[in-house]
């Protein structure tokens, strides 16, 4: 087995998902992957007739955002032809399996040149649910339709896990602003510091003109007396009856955990943002890097996947975790930077507690609760945002992962080079 090395990752800003009010919004999908393709090509002069893939992440495959996007984006970007493109969908943790994929590819040897990535248009994704919910579809994650009512393993609403989740583990809402104010805080001061410089690319319109050039969804005005003002967004949620029998996404968890009282606690500044956004990683070989004059920025060192209980929905990225640091036979104590993406604010708050992690390596230029969320995109953002912070304070390991629909996380560890 061969060595998969990191040569650049880039990202678009995040934009905020909602049609009509977002700088994203009036792209198309297939526009904003194809920014971040022709920005990689250029920044390390690819000849990108030798490509040998490209591995794409986007959830919710369906109008705009289905028909393969990482192949028509690369077409739209001028790749050459001969690079072709595959789209996947993992849900939330899609953008780290793009990755993991591509590197298995290098490192068994099949292929020397690949590129990883993601696109989530949320503001587009946000159309199709509200389409749904006038047919008199309940709401749903992604717009997946994916409660099974009468299996072993029911599935609610990602909202209503959160908040069962902070219950059974005793996790307050005041621990969960905490939470959400120092995502928004540690956001605010890499954005003021230029962390994100590096890895971000302007998006263009048609006309040449710039559509968004920085992060448009942090509020660093948030306070903790703003947080708390705040009411919980999944009240409804939780009641909302889903069948003809009355069934609701309480009642799908009570179905496993009878005796988890749900408290409605999230709300939007402890769950993840709304937005737009789209990244990629360029992936080579050893030789192929050598061949070419490539300075290699990080190599994968090791990935893993876990399925855990579907009906809470968010627990799967300690298991990840665990089970990455394994493969790489290293300890939690070998890792300089922690990248859990901030979905809920309990799914990063108990994964610092449950491996008792110091919190100054977690999330250290704050997550998805300030920054936003693509869903099909964030995994790829999360590598490329540990390896920027790894080369600017020079750490040498960092870890990614991620909760995924269906009770799933993905996980990578990638050393600095």
């Amino acid at each position: 087995m061969g060595d998969a090395y990191i040569i650049d990752a880039v990202r678009t800003p995040r934009g905020i998902g909602k049609a009509g009010k977002g700088a994203l919004a009036h792209l198309h999908p297939q526009e904003l992957a194809a920014t971040v393709l022709r920005a990689i090509a250029e920044r390390n002069r690819l000849d990108t007739a030798d490509v040998d893939d490209i591995i794409w992440s986007t959830s919710m495959q369906r109008g705009k955002q289905g028909g393969d996007l990482g192949r028509m984006a690369a077409l739209s970007a001028g790749y050459d032809t001969s690079a072709s493109g595959v789209t996947l969908d993992r849900f939330c943790g899609g953008g780290i399996t793009a990755v993991s994929l591509a590197a298995a590819q290098v490192m068994s040897g099949m292929e020397d040149l690949v590129i990883a990535g993601g696109t989530g248009m949320m503001s587009y994704t946000a159309e199709q649910m509200a389409q749904d919910q006038q047919l008199g579809l309940p709401p749903m994650l992604m717009g997946s339709h994916n409660e099974v009512l009468d299996a072993a393993h029911p599935q609610s609403h990602q909202g209503v896990c959160a908040d069962a989740i902070a219950a059974i583990e005793g996790i307050g809402r005041e621990d969960l602003d905490a939470f959400g104010h120092e995502s928004q805080r540690r956001a605010r001061r890499a954005i003021d510091e230029g962390r994100f410089d590096r890895s971000v690319v302007p998006v263009t319109n048609a006309d040449g003109s710039v559509a968004l050039a920085r992060d448009e969804y942090p509020r660093p005005e948030t306070t903790r007396e703003s947080l708390a003002g705040l009411k919980p967004a999944f009240t409804a949620l939780a009641d909302w009856p889903i069948d003809e029998k009355g069934t609701t996404f309480r009642g799908l968890i009570a179905r496993r955990y009878p005796d988890v009282d749900i408290v409605p606690l999230h709300h939007a500044g402890s769950s993840s943002g709304v937005v737009d956004g789209a990244a990629a990683v360029l992936i080579a070989s050893e030789g192929y890097a050598a061949a070419h004059g490539m300075t290699p920025r990080a190599r994968i060192v090791a990935t893993a996947n876990v399925g855990d209980d579907p009906t809470l929905m968010l627990n799967a990225p300690v298991p990840a975790a665990k089970k990455a640091l394994a493969k790489a036979r290293l300890t939690k104590d070998d890792i300089d930077l922690w990248e859990i993406n901030e979905a809920f604010a309990v799914v990063a708050e108990k994964f610092v507690r449950d491996l008792d992690l110091d919190r100054a390596k977690v999330n250290v230029n704050g997550g998805s609760i300030a920054l936003g969320h693509p869903i099909g995109a964030t995994g790829s953002i999360l590598i490329g945002t540990v390896l920027d912070e790894l080369e600017r304070t020079g750490g040498r390991y960092g870890l990614v992962t991620m909760c995924a629909a269906g009770g799933m996380a993905p996980a990578i560890i990638i050393e600095r080079m």
